[in-house]
């Protein structure tokens, strides 16, 4: 997919890149798997910000992805659409039984084609099948971490990770951060790469494009008052006058928080910090 840029007739079309999505063929999106999105910018049920620097937006509607590829009846990509909720493409596959799903649309891919799922489809682009089935040294994509549950991981644009071996239980797999972990053999994976590379690439130029995608502006505790930050308040620039930095709510940054009765021990070799 190109980038486009602009000329700097005004500072915010100075640094700004956009992508063509030459790729999409259609702009209406399939009505029945469409479904609304109540925006609630950051905001509990008493009305008090519990999620910072959200608020805004354009208004959108949430497609329905099946991560789960139960439909093991041949399909053939009907269209290929945006996604304003994530970076990937999504394509629309109609089943020979009739049904249509969204899937995330992998790298290659293109209308007429046919998708597979289940145990007897072929190793092409966009087949899901389980682990045990899929070559080594495979890339894939849309990675289950519990059979049947649907894909969690590798889902966004231009990520794959790469199948390296296999044991009687589980596959060892790369993933795009450097990790290596087992998942299980009976989890099922899509074959290829997911769409749309080139997202990386695109500059937004100003701050106005981020209000439109729902994100308001993001203040440094430095600069707050004491009230509103353990780095508030002094005069001038002021040092931390702490023994470690806080979060915005008291707690210490920089350390890690993930839990250890999370699936730590399926982790060979952890991500690059």
């Amino acid at each position: 997919m190109a980038t486009k840029k602009y000329k700097p007739n005004t500072p915010g079309m100075r640094n700004k890149s956009t992508l063509t999505y030459d790729e999409i063929t259609t702009n209406v999106p399939y009505k029945s798997l469409l479904k609304k999105v109540k925006k609630s910018a950051g905001r509990n049920n008493y009305g008090n910000i519990t999620v910072r620097h959200q608020g805004g937006g354009v208004k959108r509607k949430f497609r329905l992805i099946d991560f789960k590829r139960s439909n093991t009846s041949n399909g053939v990509i009907e269209s290929i659409e945006y996604d304003p909720n994530r970076s990937a493409l999504i394509c629309l596959v109609k089943f020979t039984n009739g049904d249509r799903q969204y899937i995330l649309a992998p790298k290659g891919i293109s209308v007429g084609d046919s998708i597979q799922t289940g145990e007897d489809a072929d190793i092409n682009i966009g087949s899901c099948l389980k682990l045990s089935n899929i070559p080594v040294g495979s890339q894939i994509h849309n990675i289950e971490l519990t059979p049947g549950k649907g894909a969690q991981l590798v889902r966004s644009a231009g990520a794959n990770a790469i199948l390296m071996a296999k044991s009687s239980k589980h596959a060892t797999i790369k993933l795009p951060s450097g990790e290596i972990r087992l998942v299980l053999l009976e989890c099922k994976a899509t074959y290829g790469k997911v769409s749309n590379e080139s997202y990386s690439n695109k500059r937004y130029g100003k701050a106005g494009i981020k209000r439109k995608l729902n994100i308001r502006p993001t203040v440094r505790g430095a600069v707050m008052n004491a009230a509103d930050h353990k780095h508030g308040g002094g005069e001038g620039r002021a040092p931390v006058g702490l023994s470690e930095p806080r979060t915005a709510y008291g707690k210490k940054a920089n350390i890690k928080t993930r839990s250890r009765r999370k699936s730590s021990k399926h982790i060979v070799r952890a991500r690059k910090r």
